[in-house]
């Protein structure tokens, strides 16, 4: 039976309270073996950080945790940590969704299952009530994860709704395909850049800070993360549509939309500058906090218990990675085949099977993975030729049961469509297709392959009426690939 006492607050020997050094030297150690195990998600996020503007904000994430929690350390007044093994149970399901994630090829996935099997090793080191004290900047370490890439596409589709939508109620003529629209002034393109994404995770992360700084009750917490998820969507649509009207007032749709950009940022704050002072009126920071309670607690575990715990933690972390490291391949490379591409009216075959169509030039492969990759190999090698320029014109042909997904870069000089195929049918980036793939990957089968078909245009810039020209042409050709080259990686992708 364990002998319990009651720590006055304060008790300290030197910077550490008495009874906390072990733990918090095994707890280091813990995180510096997860930090090797999940290397690549580590690495994966802090790219992204850097590289997207949509998640600058991520640096800030743990300096504003680390404040949040020393707001709270007069909650730990008292408290000694209390080392338990039951956190393991939770520990093995994020151990599972990690492989599941893995073998998915979700990365997002991967990195918010190592960081809750971090969160629950710091809680199997220290206890359950840390980490009832120190929730909430537990919680906001979810901003860690650079998620919600996903939603762009849904959102330049809300975009553009509002635009056509403001359009009519305006009566302003207009022609509206997908993400393009034209107006007598211009064509406008509702590029990634204009989905908002930026605006709505960034307003999310500082909605969840004012959240908990700012109130105590939950249901106002919800209605402020709410609010910080649905205002900043409303407001970039407005946003789009002003930049549009600007444009027919001034009879130029470049003129207007120069810098738009810019005025977003302007026009986030505003919107953030709103929320804030939406939320005052109902603020609960000023009620006075309960007082730090004197808690009976256990007295400090014993290293061997600490290392016990710490162990099992790490060896259930470790686990999925190391059966995902015995059924990977080896040689993860595509290989790479010349494309059938069949000629549409207009078109004649050239050299090395591309096409020439007027004064485009057309060329595609096809890209054949090993069966034993997962579907985030596909959708990486994709996306990297296809070009991830967040102000690129994007665009969806239906051939037949193939969906090609098209780019086309802002000075109109490259056009990239991709398309995949897996056991011999069209595949998407899905779940369904994640998981059949991640099934492939540990089973062996099929093949993925990846269709690409490019267009180089060696002139300078295209103006708006060309670009639009020569998207038009290059569905054509796109959508006489069924008997050709769809067909053709069809037949590949059946083949082990």
């Amino acid at each position: 039976m364990s002998t319990t006492r009651t720590v006055p607050p304060g008790t300290a020997a030197g910077f550490i309270p008495q009874g906390w050094m072990s733990a918090l030297l095994v707890l280091l150690l813990s995180f510096a073996a997860l930090g090797a195990l999940f290397s690549s998600e580590v690495a994966a996020a802090v790219d992204t950080w850097d590289r997207s503007t949509a998640y600058n904000h991520c640096w800030l994430v743990l300096p504003i945790a680390g404040w949040l929690a020393w707001t709270r350390r007069e909650r730990l007044a008292g408290m000694l940590p209390q080392s338990t093994a039951l956190f393991a149970i939770p520990a093995l399901g994020a151990a599972l969704a990690w492989l599941a994630a893995e073998r998915l090829g979700i990365m997002e996935g991967r990195q918010f299952a190592a960081l809750a099997l971090a969160v629950l090793a710091l809680l199997s080191v220290l206890g359950w009530r840390f980490g009832r004290a120190m929730a909430a900047p537990l919680a906001y370490l979810v901003f860690l994860v650079p998620f919600g890439a996903f939603a762009v596409p849904a959102l330049q589709r809300v975009t553009a709704w509002m635009i056509v939508m403001g359009l009519q109620i305006f009566g302003i003529p207009h022609y509206a395909d997908e993400l393009v629209i034209e107006i007598p002034a211009g064509v406008f393109l509702v590029a990634e850049a204009c989905a908002g994404l930026r605006f709505t995770i960034a307003s999310l992360a500082f909605g969840a800070l004012y959240a908990l700084v700012m109130f105590r009750s939950p249901g106002r917490r919800l209605m402020v993360l709410v609010l910080a998820l649905v205002v900043p969507i409303l407001a970039n649509g407005l946003r789009a549509l002003g930049i549009v009207l600007l444009g027919h007032h001034l009879g130029s749709a470049e003129a207007a939309a120069a810098d738009h950009l810019v005025y977003g940022w302007v026009f986030f704050s505003a919107v953030i500058m709103a929320l804030v002072l939406l939320g005052l009126p109902f603020r609960q920071d000023t009620a006075e906090a309960a007082p730090p309670r004197n808690t009976e607690v256990s007295a400090p575990p014993r290293p061997a218990l600490l290392l016990g715990v710490a162990g099992l933690q790490l060896a259930i972390a470790g686990a999925p990675a190391l059966v995902t490291g015995l059924t990977r391949d080896a040689n993860g490379e595509p290989r790479a085949v010349a494309a059938a591409l069949l000629p549409p009216d207009g078109c004649t075959a050239a050299e090395a099977g591309a096409l020439r169509c007027q004064d485009l030039v057309l060329a595609g492969q096809l890209l054949l993975f090993p069966p034993h990759v997962t579907w985030s190999a596909v959708t990486a090698e994709g996306n990297r030729l296809a070009g991830e320029d967040d102000e690129a014109a994007t665009f969806t042909v239906a051939a037949g049961d193939t969906a090609w997904r098209g780019r086309q870069s802002p000075d109109g000089r490259r056009l990239v469509a991709v398309a995949s195929w897996l056991d011999g049918r069209p595949a998407g980036g899905g779940i369904r297709t994640r998981a059949e793939q991640g099934w492939n990957s540990l089973r062996g089968g099929a093949r993925p392959v990846l269709a690409v078909v490019s267009v180089q245009v060696q002139a300078g810039n295209r103006d708006a009426a060309a670009r639009l020209r020569d998207r038009a042409l290059f569905r054509r050709v796109l959508e006489a690939q069924g008997p050709g080259a769809a067909r053709q990686a069809a037949d590949l992708s059946r083949q082990p």
